[in-house]
């Protein structure tokens, strides 16, 4: 019985650091196709556009992995609060990039459905996101 009242003592940080996780994706995802010219979430739900699917999950699965580093190396709740948001906005930085340096078309692009450069965006995203995670580790 102790075994098991062991291996649930940590089950409370657990739900506040995955609840907290879930409302920061929930976060990033409002806040992610607002800050793009484009609305992602639309073009996918209602047009279907594969282009603006790829880009999105790569961000989202970028932002997933920032958060998952800063939760791994957090001392605390408000900790892990802050880098959460210092992960949003590096993603909207590595949006920025694209956009402004290496892809100034980048929107068009996607919302014509060009495949080659939502896998650009997205590699883009999930690359500075296991950036952003390995810097986490302080």
């Amino acid at each position: 019985m102790d075994v098991l009242a062991n291996s649930l003592a940590g089950l409370g940080a657990f739900l506040l650091y995955f609840s907290l996780s879930l409302i920061f994706l929930l976060l990033f995802k409002f806040v992610y196709v607002r800050f793009t010219p484009h609305d992602e979430w639309k073009l996918v739900k209602d047009e279907k556009n594969i282009s603006a699917a790829i880009a999105l999950s790569g961000s989202i699965i970028g932002y997933c992995l920032a958060v998952a580093g800063a939760a791994s190396n957090s001392v605390n709740l408000v900790d892990f609060a802050v880098w959460g948001v210092v992960a949003l906005i590096a993603q909207l930085i590595a949006f920025v990039i694209i956009r402004f340096g290496f892809m100034p078309k980048i929107v068009e692009r996607i919302e014509a459905g060009e495949v080659p450069a939502g896998i650009v965006m997205a590699a883009t995203s999930v690359s500075v996101g296991l950036l952003n995670a390995a810097c986490m580790t302080y």
